[in-house]
């Protein structure tokens, strides 16, 4: 009868898993099948909104080719203001899709890890009937067993406990891959809808900075051609005035533009990279430092990939690592970055000289030190910083110093080469590129050269700004 007891409850216990876990799987379905309705509505609403903001951006490459005018500067202003809010919609539109899709893959994970844990309380009874059975001596079970049939039943079973237990550790290995499989895909999109976050909220503070500009002018002019003319000639600078003007940094002081222009400069004769380039990245990296400087790389940075290259960084540089500033990390992932190019350790290694295995520095592995002369360089040195960037930028394609190939090293450089392709995103390339056609018009005054009207030229990428 022992044996029966053990093949029934197995039986039951096997059962009771598998419409458990159906009925798990039926939720799943149906919640997928809701998930990719409201997909498709989402994705009806962002087709119309994008289709609405290539409108905006063909007024303002036509609004650029004009004299400047009040009109003229006016309307770029409000269809500048108008293409932003539709922006802010589409990527509204994007997180809200995002967010039912990361709801959607706890959903999953959770019943996957409900699949595992029954799996494991499977193998646990499995395991608890095997043992009874190998610590029953032979001769007891043959005397204990009503007839010779129960006795090899009770074989029978051992055999399939064996084959069941087999069975179910190929189950929980698959379920274990499928499911962290699942957890991989949800960080990559709990980092995407951060990285859309931040953009918002940039896109927001510069939505305000457009609106105050259009204000000011309107206040100032009250409408009039000829005040505006002349409030156009009182703000023009001079040289002097753009070279003493303060250039912000991430995690560093900041520096008078014309000593950031100097930087650039050395970076283009070294790489190829166009200063103004180079100086929109380094700026747009200050727009999004919102959490520079304000973590620890104790806490912050990520344990293994990260924070022993960080103290060998500081050691070869002679400095107290508790006291480097480096970024905080957001909820999704690690922070750690340093300096103004925002490097993370284990980049910086790559750039600077820090080779596997050892992480040791190695001045003839040191790419930055070699066209900078610093033996170790800093990444809290803007001079090595900016040739750390220029490196990376080149690296990308960059130094063709064409709109599109700017625009792809930008977006490489801020969101990662994977996302360049995704609009929701791409005001980080249009930043960037909007940022480095203002600073080479400070580099036309300084310099006396005339190549922010050849830029502006190609309205594809710069039309917009």
């Amino acid at each position: 009868m022992h044996g029966r007891t053990l093949r029934l409850f197995g039986v039951a216990f096997v059962f009771g898993l598998s419409i458990s876990f159906g009925g798990l799987l039926a939720y799943a379905q149906s919640a997928v099948q809701l998930t990719d309705t409201r997909r498709a509505e989402l994705q009806a609403q962002l087709d119309q909104i994008n289709a609405q903001i290539e409108v905006q951006k063909q007024i303002l490459s036509g609004k650029q080719s004009e004299r400047v005018s009040l009109e003229r500067d006016i309307s770029i202003l409000d269809a500048q203001i108008t293409k932003a809010k539709l922006a802010i919609k589409a990527r509204d539109l994007t997180i809200q899709g995002l967010t039912s899709d990361i709801q959607n893959k706890e959903d999953t994970i959770f019943g996957l890890n409900s699949k595992l844990n029954a799996e494991l309380e499977s193998m646990s009874a499995l395991m608890r009937q095997k043992n009874q059975l190998d610590t029953t001596p032979l001769a007891l079970a043959v005397l204990s067993s009503q007839s010779l049939s129960d006795f090899f039943s009770d074989l029978d079973t051992f055999d399939s406990i064996n084959e069941a237990m087999q069975a179910s550790f190929i189950e929980i290995r698959d379920t274990k891959e499928v499911t962290q499989a699942q957890k991989d895909d949800l960080e990559d999109k709990r980092e995407e809808e951060t990285q859309l976050r931040q953009v918002q909220q940039l896109q927001q503070r510069q939505l305000q900075a457009q609106e105050a500009e259009k204000n000011r002018i309107l206040k100032e002019t009250k409408g009039q051609e000829k005040a505006y003319q002349e409030l156009i000639a009182d703000n023009q600078k001079t040289a002097a005035q753009i070279r003493s003007a303060l250039f912000e940094l991430s995690g560093s002081a900041a520096i008078p533009f014309g000593k950031a222009l100097e930087y650039a400069l050395l970076a283009e004769k070294q790489t190829g990279i166009r200063p103004a380039f180079l100086l929109g990245i380094i700026a747009e990296e200050s727009n999004l430092g919102e959490n520079v400087g304000t973590g620890s790389w104790q806490v912050d940075m990520h344990k293994t990939r990260d924070a022993p290259i960080f103290e060998k960084i500081a050691a070869s540089l002679g400095l107290n690592p508790n006291t480097l500033p480096v970024s905080k990390k957001p909820w999704y992932g690690w922070g750690g970055a340093m300096g103004p190019a925002q490097f993370i350790p284990s980049t910086w290694a790559l750039y600077a000289g820090y080779p596997k295995p050892s992480y040791n520095y190695d001045a003839s592995k040191d790419r930055v030190g070699a066209l900078t002369g610093s033996h170790p360089p800093s990444p809290w040195d803007p001079k090595d910083a900016f040739m750390a960037s220029a490196l990376y930028l080149t690296d990308s394609g960059a130094a063709k110093k064409t709109g599109r190939d700017e625009f792809i090293a930008a977006m490489c450089y801020l969101a990662g080469c994977g996302n360049a392709s995704k609009k929701s995103l791409q005001f980080y390339g249009d930043q960037v590129l909007c940022l480095e056609l203002k600073y080479q018009g400070d580099i036309d005054i300084i310099m006396g050269t005339h190549d922010a009207a050849s830029m502006r030229a190609d309205t594809l990428y710069y039309g917009q700004c």
